[in-house]
Formats: C-alpha cells, structure tokens, sequence
C-alpha cells in the first residue's frame, strides 16, 4: 500500500512541533510540549498522548528538534554522498533490531536534515521529504497550542508500538 500526504510543518524549541495538511486536509499532529494531539477533520475525536511517550527513533521528532546523539543511539552507522551535495547516513537504531532494520538520513553539508527513510522489520518504508526549509523564521508560541473542536471528546491514546 502506498500512501502520499503532504502540508508544512513548523518547528519550534523547546520540543514544538506543528504537522498542518494540505494533503489529507484539515489532518493535524502538534507538539506542545507536554502532549502530541492527532486529530483529522470530520474524526469522533481527538487523539492525545504524552510527548515523553513518543520519545523513540521511529518517529522523526527526535531528529527534527535535535533530540538524538547518533552516534550512542545507532550502530553500523554509515555516511554515503548524495544528489545535490547532500550526504546520506545510515544506520540501525539501538534496542528496535525486531522493528526497525535501517534508518536513513539525507542532510546537506550544513546539516539539514532534507529526507528520512525509515525501513521497517515487515518491509514497511516511510519517507518524509522537507522542502522550502526558512530557517528561524518567526512563529508564534501560540501557534503550538491545540484546542479540540466545540463537542468533539479528547481521549488518552496508547503510544506508538
């Protein structure tokens, strides 16, 4: 199954994230610091689950917000060139050996992170590409904070697995 979505993320420290769809619309996932909030238009509810629950190397936040020291949390890392001056590295994350076989990362000589490629334990792949980068650009702290649709509930999710 191949599945394509799209949007603009905002990123803000310490540990803000905002995941705005374009592609489904109206899909949302925030990071306020305290919680991560899911929630799509049209869904029964809101999803809500605690930021520490989501701290694991599957989910980019980690490397997106500066969370991670490769070199204690990987092993078998490698560094390959790429297109566009960019290098790849790559690598399998400690203690997820039975979920996660190798995770890719396409930075540019600065740095940036401009692609992940997550290849899972069934053959599962997931790739996110950044595009349009503006780094320090001004967004509000406001623009972190989630509030639920009048008459929709929030409910505690369990963690990713």
């Amino acid at each position: 199954m191949a599945r394509t979505e799209g949007g603009t993320l905002l990123l803000r420290k310490p540990g803000r994230m905002l995941w705005q769809y374009s592609s489904p619309p109206g899909k949302i996932f925030l990071l306020d610091g305290k919680y991560a909030w899911f929630y799509a238009e049209g869904d029964a509810q809101v999803q809500r689950i605690p930021a520490s629950e989501l701290d694991d190397l599957r989910s980019p936040l980690r490397f997106l917000l500066g969370h991670t020291k490769l070199e204690k949390e990987m092993t078998g890392l490698a560094l390959a060139p790429a297109p566009n001056r960019c290098f790849i590295l790559t690598g399998q994350p400690k203690g997820q050996e039975k979920r996660v076989t190798r995770l890719a990362l396409t930075v540019t000589g600065a740095g940036a992170i401009t692609a992940i490629e997550i290849e899972e334990a069934d053959g599962a792949i997931t790739q996110f590409t950044f595009t349009g980068e503006q780094p320090n650009a001004a967004v509000p702290a406001a623009t972190f904070h989630f509030a639920a649709p009048p008459g929709v509930p929030v409910v505690d999710a369990p963690p990713p697995m």
